[in-house]
């Protein structure tokens, strides 16, 4: 059986390193093209070192594109949208890693990206792409989103308790994601400058973050609109790749442990990516990013504080991976009909 033709645009970054490194490996695939404005004409591995021996790709000219089955959009935000069509004459099926389609009202942009959506009337049409809220969608979309790291991660931890149906809406939910320095891009600012950088816990977004729009889209599709505030904070911590959600949800009824066990249990036991970390004893006691690094797996756990009836939900995985490309991968494998852990079984490294 013919492979399945893939070809990436914006293949340069951090994003796309990481789609190329796993494409790579996927047994149903063959990439075809690995587009780069900036690097046109350079070996894939110039950009990419970990590639070297791994691969003879070049970079081709976006413009110099051919046909291909899917195309995956690894573009910084507010551009995809603006050739979306063009793409889409290339390929049948497209990925978009950006957040150029991740929320489904024009409305939404304005407000949480400052700028006016390009396509419009596309939004209905894209499908958000997290499998474990989206898998029957995904098996017919077209035009399929990325999700946000940050929102990913947070999204993932909170979703089985509004799926259940318990969470006290007339109280905000309040989320603090902790990020590593690669979700801000490869592009050096003067914010990843090494001795600004180094052993910093910076508050980049104490409010406002574009990523609380998507809270509110997926949240409020779990158990109805969302009625509650979501108060989203964003710190920048001294780690290449990894997040770390702390969210506090307060719940709308008395609630034993064993009770948020089988919540979570029921939404994640057959989730292939899906993992509930919550140990009695050793360091490993809840999610760590660390020990993600690579891998596709999410690890959600959980504390209650009995007396005020409060579940702190804790969420980590690797940005660059489930929060990014290992996503993508996975979304395209629930597109296919595929087995959606093809490319993506690697477990991660302990220690790192």
């Amino acid at each position: 059986m013919s492979r399945v033709r893939v070809a990436i645009v914006g293949g340069s970054g951090y994003t796309g390193g990481e789609l190329i490194r796993l494409l790579l490996f996927h047994p149903q695939v063959e990439i075809t093209q690995v587009a780069s404005g900036s690097q046109a004409g350079h070996f894939v591995h110039s950009a990419h070192p970990n590639l070297r021996k791994i691969s003879t790709l070049r970079f081709c000219h976006p413009d110099d594109l051919t046909f291909c089955d899917v195309l995956f959009l690894c573009l910084p935000h507010g551009v995809s949208s603006g050739e979306i069509e063009r793409y889409r004459a290339i390929a049948p099926r497209v990925i978009d890693l950006s957040g150029d389609f991740r929320l489904r009202s024009p409305e939404l942009y304005q407000r949480w990206y400052g700028h006016e959506h390009k396509a419009p009337a596309l939004l209905s049409e894209a499908v958000y792409g997290l499998p474990e809220l989206h898998r029957s969608e995904l098996a017919e979309a077209t035009l399929v989103s990325g999700t946000g790291c940050m929102a990913t991660t947070s999204i993932l931890g909170l979703a089985p308790l509004y799926r259940a149906g318990i969470v006290n809406q007339s109280i905000p939910l309040v989320v603090e994601a902790k990020v590593g320095s690669s979700a801000a891009g490869a592009k050096a600012g003067p914010a990843s400058h090494h001795p600004d950088r180094s052993g910093a816990v910076r508050s980049f977004e104490p409010t406002g973050h574009r990523h609380t729009a998507e809270l509110i889209q997926e949240l409020g599709q779990q158990g109805g609109e969302l009625r509650q505030t979501v108060a989203f904070s964003a710190t920048a911590i001294e780690l290449v790749r990894g997040i770390l959600v702390t969210a506090h949800v307060f719940l709308n009824e008395r609630l034993d442990e064993r009770a948020i066990w089988r919540v979570y249990r029921e939404a994640y036991q057959r989730e292939p990516f899906m993992r509930l970390v919550k140990e009695r004893n050793g360091v490993y006691r809840y999610p760590e990013p660390k020990i993600l690094a690579g891998s596709n797996y999410c690890d959600v756990g959980f504390e209650l504080d009995i007396e005020q009836q409060r579940v702190v939900v804790i969420a980590a995985l690797d940005n660059l991976m489930k929060g990014a490309a290992g996503n993508g991968v996975q979304a395209l494998n629930c597109m296919m009909g595929w087995d959606e852990t093809l490319g993506l079984t690697f477990p991660g490294l302990h220690p790192v």
